[in-house]
C-alpha cells in the first residue's frame, strides 16, 4: 500500500469475525487497600463486556473499524453482556452457552496502585456444544474474511480448537488470527496448522523453543522458523518493554514499545490483536499493521480498568511509530 495510512477514520476493509467462547461480565473497582480478613469498601464498579474476542471487537470499533462478535452467552450475566454490546453498537452473533456466563473482577489498591484480577473458569462445554459452535462460526465467515480466535477456552473445549477451525476455514478462503497460550498454543505449533497469524509472548516463545531468546535476532529467528515450518503465515512475539517482532515469508520487523504511563494492563493484548487485525483487513503490510497494533496496545495501558484504547491516543502513537526491518 502506498502513502501514509491513517489509524482512524472509516476505510475499506475485509470483514472481521471475532470469536469468544468464554466471555465474562467484567467488573472493575478500587479500594483504599487490599488486605485479608477485613470487609473492603469499594467504589461503584465499572461494568464492561469482557473476553478476548469481545475486547478485540470493542477496540476495533474504537479505531473506526467494523467487526461482528460471535459470543457464547447464558444466564443473567450473559444477557447483560449482550445488552452492553448492543448499547455500544457492536454486532453480535449469539451462541447459546451450556450454562451461565462467568463474571470477572479486578480491584485496584489505591495505596500501591497494584491491580488484583480474579478470573472465573466459565461453564463446562460438551462435544456437541463445540461442534455446534464451529458450524456457526464457519457459516458466518464470508469469502476472504478474517476470523480472530482470542482468549481462553472454557472447560471442556479441546485444546485443538484452533487447529480444527483452521482446517474448516480453508475451503472458504478465510484467514485465522490466533492469540492463545498454554497447550492450545502448543497444539497449533505441533500440528503446523498453517493459521494466518499466530501471536505469543516472549515467555511462551522461549518455552516452545526450549531455550532462552535474549535478543531480537534470537526471537526473529525462532519466529521465522515457525513460518518456514508451516505453523503460520505470520508469527508475532511480544517482547514486553522491548516491543514486538513479526516474522513472515517476506522478512521480519520490530516495532518499538511506546513509553507511556501504565494505568491498567487489562485488555492491552486484545487491543494489540485488534490493531494488527484491522491493519490486515485494510490491506496494510505487516510492518504497518504491527505499528497500529503496538499503538493500540500502548493506548490501552493508559486507560483505567477495562476501558481499552482511546482513539486519540491510538492516532498519536501510530503517527509516532518506529518500525524497522530486521
Amino acid at each position: 500500500m502506498t502513502g501514509a495510512p491513517s489509524a482512524l477514520g472509516p476505510q475499506p476493509q475485509a470483514r472481521i469475525l471475532t470469536v469468544t467462547l468464554n466471555p465474562a461480565l467484567d467488573l472493575a473497582t478500587q479500594t483504599a487497600r487490599v488486605v485479608p480478613e477485613l470487609k473492603l469498601r469499594c467504589e461503584p464498579p465499572l461494568v464492561d463486556p469482557g473476553g478476548g474476542g469481545i475486547n478485540v471487537s470493542r477496540a476495533i470499533a474504537r479505531m473506526d473499524g467494523d467487526s461482528t462478535a460471535v459470543v457464547a452467552l447464558g444466564g443473567p450475566a450473559g444477557a447483560r453482556v449482550e445488552a452492553l454490546m448492543a448499547g455500544a453498537n457492536l454486532p453480535v452473533v449469539r451462541l447459546d452457552a451450556p450454562a451461565d456466563t462467568r463474571e470477572s473482577l479486578s480491584v485496584t489498591d489505591r495505596e500501591t496502585g497494584q491491580q488484583y484480577r480474579f478470573v472465573m473458569p466459565g461453564p463446562a462445554w460438551g462435544a456437541d456444544d463445540v461442534a455446534a459452535a464451529c458450524r456457526i462460526i464457519v457459516a458466518e465467515v464470508p469469502e476472504a474474511g478474517i476470523v480472530v480466535l482470542s482468549g481462553s477456552n472454557p472447560p471442556g473445549v479441546p485444546d485443538e480448537l484452533a487447529v480444527t477451525l483452521a482446517r474448516q476455514l480453508q475451503d472458504r478462503g478465510a484467514s485465522l488470527v490466533v492469540d492463545t497460550s498454554g497447550e492450545p498454543l502448543a497444539c497449533v505449533v505441533r500440528a503446523a496448522a498453517g493459521v494466518s497469524v499466530l501471536r505469543m509472548n516472549d515467555a511462551e516463545a522461549e518455552g516452545l523453543a526450549g531455550r532462552p531468546l535474549p535478543g531480537r535476532t534470537d526471537t526473529s529467528a525462532f519466529a521465522a522458523g515457525l513460518v518456514r515450518a508451516g505453523v503460520a503465515h505470520a508469527v508475532i512475539v511480544a517482547r514486553g518493554r522491548d516491543g514486538n517482532i513479526i516474522a513472515t515469508a517476506d522478512g521480519c520487523w520490530h516495532a518499538v514499545a511506546h513509553d507511556v504511563p501504565i494505568v491498567s494492563k487489562v485488555g492491552a493484548g486484545d487491543s494489540f490483536v485488534a490493531g494488527f487485525t484491522l491493519g490486515m483487513a485494510r490491506g496494510w503490510d505487516a510492518g504497518t499493521s504491527l505499528g497500529l497494533a503496538a499503538a493500540a496496545a500502548s493506548a490501552a495501558v493508559m486507560t483505567p480498568a477495562t476501558e481499552l484504547c482511546r482513539p486519540e491516543d491510538v492516532a498519536r502513537l501510530f503517527d509516532a511509530r518506529v518500525v524497522t526491518r530486521l
